[in-house]
């Protein structure tokens, strides 16, 4: 029998030995274009080098740019039960808990300035502003990478899903959005998240397993079948489509 897993989340950063801060390993591990940029102590930073065995990464100053991320013991990013549940409030249902005023004044100014574009009770939302398209799905960080990694066709390939959405192309077309979800059917084909290569080395016992093997079990580890499932299935309203 041989079992594999992962050692407790967080990366340590640094910039020469001076220590900047943490980070969640799945900004490290995803495969994207360009060079991998960092928001850490108020400033951004470009990743020059991840020991992947002692949990490290080496930075460098940077312009501009950069992502942040942090769990608390998950694997990546909330859960799509949790992320579904701030729908829920979004949406109207007020919490079961006491809020205090200033709470209950913020709560109430996104629900009349924000939510509107970003949730609908009827399923989720294709929305455009400018460049900006996105599919509000409301699913969790695992199930939207597991969503991007699935349509290929219309999700942009540079940036990152959140816990909320998936970045859409922004020449995205009503029709090539149905092709797209047509191709993937009800959930029967679903992808597993792109994860970067060097990511295994973070596995224990990864020397001892076949790349594709090792690749295949830290990307099992970021996908969410049956959160992606879920929002597949349900109805989708193209919001402003006239603007496509």
């Amino acid at each position: 029998m041989t079992a594999s897993f992962t050692a407790p989340p967080q990366f340590t950063v640094l910039a020469g030995r001076q220590e900047i801060g943490r980070t969640d390993p799945s900004v490290l591990t995803e495969e994207r274009p360009g060079p991998r940029l960092l928001l850490l102590g108020g400033r951004s930073w470009r990743v020059t080098f991840i020991d992947w065995t002692r949990k490290r990464a080496f930075v460098e100053p940077a312009g501009s740019g950069g992502v942040a991320k942090w769990t608390s013991g998950g694997v990546s990013g909330l859960s799509y039960d949790l992320a579904r549940a701030m729908r829920e409030v979004l949406l109207g249902p007020d919490p079961p808990v006491s809020l205090t005023r200033r709470a209950q004044a913020c709560l109430a100014g996104w629900r009349e300035e924000e939510a509107p574009d970003v949730v609908h009770p009827g399923g989720t939302l294709v929305t455009r502003a400018g460049d900006d398209v996105r599919w509000w799905t409301w699913a969790g960080y695992r199930a939207n990478a597991t969503l991007a990694a699935t349509l290929p066709s219309i999700a942009d390939p540079v940036q990152r899903p959140t816990d909320f959405s998936v970045r859409l192309r922004e020449d995205l077309t009503p029709a090539a959005w149905q092709e797209a979800r047509d191709r993937a059917g009800d959930g029967e084909l679903l992808v597993l998240p792109d994860v970067d290569r060097r990511a295994v080395s973070g596995l224990k016992f990864s020397a001892v397993l076949p790349e594709r093997l090792a690749v295949a079990t830290v990307a099992a580890r970021m996908a969410d079948f049956d959160g992606a499932r879920a929002a597949l299935t349900e109805p989708v309203r193209l919001q402003f489509a006239s603007d496509f």
